[in-house]
């Protein structure tokens, strides 16, 4: 009776670590699908309130792979009263990115802390954290696979089959308790994310679509974020992406923050 109770017991972890193996190299093969030393955007960014009234910014974003990991800066184009706006974030393996701001107005840089991570970025529905989360360490979390379903709607399809994972921050300073993503069974694309806070309610979900073949690859042209509770959205709509075109070094520092330069 006891080795079959060993049996069992070594059985059940065996079938949870291949779940949890197999949860991980989705996620994992959902982050690397899209293969560039470099991406260079051109966004609009429309931010909706809860009365239904919008707001448009044009940004642009560069990103490069770095020694310690991924680049990005951000610098608001328009309108008059955020433009000049510049955001570098640099993302540290095994802790929290470095982030610094440039804000015209003041005119100087500002080092975003840590502590700010859940803020929200220039006032839209984006936080700090979630603005470089596409860069976040697949190690950071534990993922588990929870179920295959269908997904309607997306990119206009009646129906298309999704893995969905729960990943569960190990750092409990994290902003959010879990994460529930919905990725592609025959292409590997995250189409959508729902965040929970620290009383596990759902507080954001993410929306991608409007994917495009570009330079042989397959990006979501629009993101949408929306804030539950507060009934707002921003959606960020791509009008140009180029992959590995040249980005000089001096791009992401806290130089180039200040001088745009």
């Amino acid at each position: 009776m006891k080795k079959n109770i060993m049996f069992l017991t070594l059985f059940v972890c065996m079938f949870a670590n291949m779940y949890a193996q197999s949860a991980e190299s989705i996620v994992s093969a959902s982050r690397d699908r899209i293969k560039s030393d470099t991406v260079s955007t051109r966004s609009r960014m429309v931010i909706r309130a809860k009365n239904g009234s919008t707001s448009d910014r044009l940004i642009d974003q560069y990103s490069k792979k770095g020694p310690k990991g991924d680049r990005t800066v951000i610098i608001f184009q328009e309108p008059r009263s955020v433009a000049g706006t510049r955001f570098l974030t640099m993302e540290n393996p095994g802790s929290a990115d470095d982030r610094w701001i440039f804000l015209p107005e003041l005119g100087k840089i500002r080092r975003v802390a840590a502590s700010e991570g859940s803020g929200s970025f220039m006032g839209t529905d984006f936080s700090y954290e979630d603005i470089s989360s596409a860069s976040r360490s697949i190690s950071l979390d534990t993922h588990t696979l929870l179920r295959e379903e269908n997904l309607n709607g997306i990119d206009g399809k009646a129906s298309t089959q999704c893995y969905v994972i729960q990943s569960v921050p190990k750092d409990s300073s994290y902003q959010y308790s879990k994460m529930i993503q919905w990725i592609t069974k025959d292409d590997n694309i995250t189409v959508k994310i729902d965040l929970y806070d620290k009383k596990n309610a759902l507080v954001k979900t993410i929306e991608m679509s409007g994917f495009k073949e570009i330079q042989g690859r397959l990006p979501a042209t629009v993101t949408k974020m929306s804030t539950h509770a507060a009934g707002t959205s921003t959606t960020i709509t791509m009008e140009i992406i180029k992959y590995d075109d040249p980005i000089p070094d001096r791009v992401f520092t806290t130089s180039f923050l200040e001088t745009g330069k």
